[in-house]
């Protein structure tokens, strides 16, 4: 279960949409991290308000799909966090190993 709802979600970014207030100043309002609430607003821009909606299914993804999201990572200059929020994966952020 999702600890916050699409209708709290949309209700967060339209306002962070529609007023002055920033993302800061919206966590501090509602108790709720500002880099979660960035998160939300980037997810609307790249996909709209069905970003918001949790989804029922969990996806299977192809390695096709995967290997696109790798060559476009490889050939922009966007950040690991933003070519996942443009194609709805999480980011992997992992530390390189040594050995």
């Amino acid at each position: 279960m999702t600890k916050y709802k699409p209708d709290f979600k949309a209700k967060i970014v339209h306002e962070y949409l529609t007023t002055p207030q920033s993302s800061r100043a919206l966590g501090r309002k509602y108790s709720i991290s500002s880099r979660l609430i960035r998160k939300w607003i980037q997810r609307y821009r790249l996909s709209g308000i069905d970003a918001l909606k949790r989804r029922r299914h969990p996806r299977t993804l192809t390695a096709d799909f995967k290997l696109s999201v790798i060559d476009y990572y490889q050939t922009h200059e966007e950040s690991m966090v933003k070519v996942a929020a443009r194609f709805d994966v999480q980011a992997c952020q992992e530390k390189p190993r040594t050995l």
